[in-house]
């Protein structure tokens, strides 16, 4: 099958010269990402290659030097080492990388969403203009949970999207955003949100044999009422019938400022000796999923796939071990686009779906003005997979 950079048409004058700037907790990503671009650019053959317009076009990396050096206060400033003079630049941040530290008056500090959102800011301030057009991936969208008023309460999401547009950045990429209708604060500019349901049915064909993809032996589970629209797409590319629970609420208390969960009721067909695709944009701690996991098994049914955009696992791992050693879960599936300790990686039951291959393809598709609507919808993608994977072919 030829390879799709092959067949994209990029024959466009890019519309400047190209520049990705991966913040640090984001760097493994854009190296990879960067990785993509210098191999298919290297090999692109371009008759224009040599004139004025395509200068600069195939380098040995597309990376800028920027850093956010730290004053022993915990106070940063954003700088740039190079020139951005006219660059179409790329803005990689992982918001959820917690894993970096600083110096906050001799005290150890971890970095929180919000020290990263500030650090993006001061890279945006260093730029000062400069570049011909600023596009950040920004692949957890910052406090998108915070995306809704129900009470006297901040709108975090609306007023980061619009901070963001205000400081000159013309488009933002994110995945899976935990409600895309935040767009609406920021009408006027690109706001794309990006479901890698592909990379899920890729990585579950490549690690998981002997699956029976059709409506008597496989169903999709969305966990709630909020994330029907994922499980629906999934379902309808498959072919397969879907389920839903909803969280039934005691409303006549409250704990921890919310009303608590009496139960998970499910709203669907037989799920009995089916294969369950669980899909959510998140698992946080990791309770809810589990829980929908157990009922599942409570209906009888086979095997169970999770699948999450975000592996937060603000709890830990024990509770998915656990629950993979019990039998209730088989494989969880989440992308490399946050942050992944080394013991997820290492974990039995877990699948990386890695998104750089994917990433590079939007930022070069942008980088020539051509359109990215066949990368939005990987419809396909999705069935070209499935065609090989029942042929017996290997997925690569």
């Amino acid at each position: 099958m030829a390879h799709r950079e092959e067949t994209r048409n990029l024959e466009t004058i890019p519309v400047g010269s190209l520049g990705i700037i991966p913040l640090e907790g984001c760097r493994a990503l854009g190296e990879k990402v960067d990785d993509y671009l210098v191999k298919w650019r290297t090999v692109r053959e371009s008759e224009h290659k040599d004139s004025l317009a395509f200068a600069g076009y195939q380098r040995d990396s597309y990376i800028l030097k920027a850093k956010v050096p730290r004053f022993g206060s915990g106070e940063a400033k954003g700088m740039i080492l190079e020139s951005v003079r006219g660059t179409d630049l790329y803005l990689l941040v992982d918001v959820a990388n917690y894993s970096l530290t600083y110096s906050l008056c001799g005290h150890e500090n971890h970095m929180s969403p919000d020290d990263h959102y500030q650090d993006l800011k001061r890279i945006i301030a260093a730029v000062g203009g400069k570049a011909r057009r600023i596009t950040v991936i920004m692949p957890f969208l910052y406090e998108s949970r915070q995306h809704k008023r129900t009470a006297r309460e901040s709108l975090d999401c609306a007023l980061a999207l619009q901070e963001m547009v205000h400081m000159g950045v013309d488009n933002i990429i994110t995945f899976d955003a935990h409600d895309p209708r935040v767009q609406n604060a920021i009408p006027l500019h690109g706001f794309e949100t990006v479901r890698p349901t592909y990379q899920f049915i890729k990585g579950l064909l490549k690690h998981v044999p002997n699956l029976a993809i059709d409506s008597n032996h496989m169903m999709v589970i969305s966990p709630d009422e909020g994330g029907m629209s994922r499980a629906i797409y999934m379902a309808n590319v498959l072919g397969l019938d879907m389920g839903m629970f909803y969280k039934r609420r005691d409303y006549t208390r409250i704990v921890n400022g919310r009303n608590p969960i009496v139960a998970h009721e499910f709203l669907g067909s037989s799920v009995e000796g089916k294969d369950m695709v669980i899909i959510d944009d998140m698992i946080s701690s990791g309770e809810s999923v589990l829980e929908v996991a157990t009922a599942l098994k409570e209906r009888k049914a086979r095997k169970i796939f999770i699948c999450a955009t975000f592996g937060l696992f603000t709890n830990g791992l024990e509770r998915f071990d656990k629950a993979y050693e019990n039998g209730m879960i088989d494989k969880v599936l989440t992308t490399n686009l946050i942050y992944q300790t080394p013991e997820l990686l290492e974990r039995e039951w877990y699948i990386d779906c890695d998104m750089s291959k994917y990433i590079a393809y939007l930022i070069d598709t942008l980088n020539h003005d051509a359109s990215i609507s066949d990368l939005l919808d990987p419809n396909n993608r999705i069935q070209d997979a499935v065609a090989r994977y029942k042929a017996g072919e290997a997925i690569d």
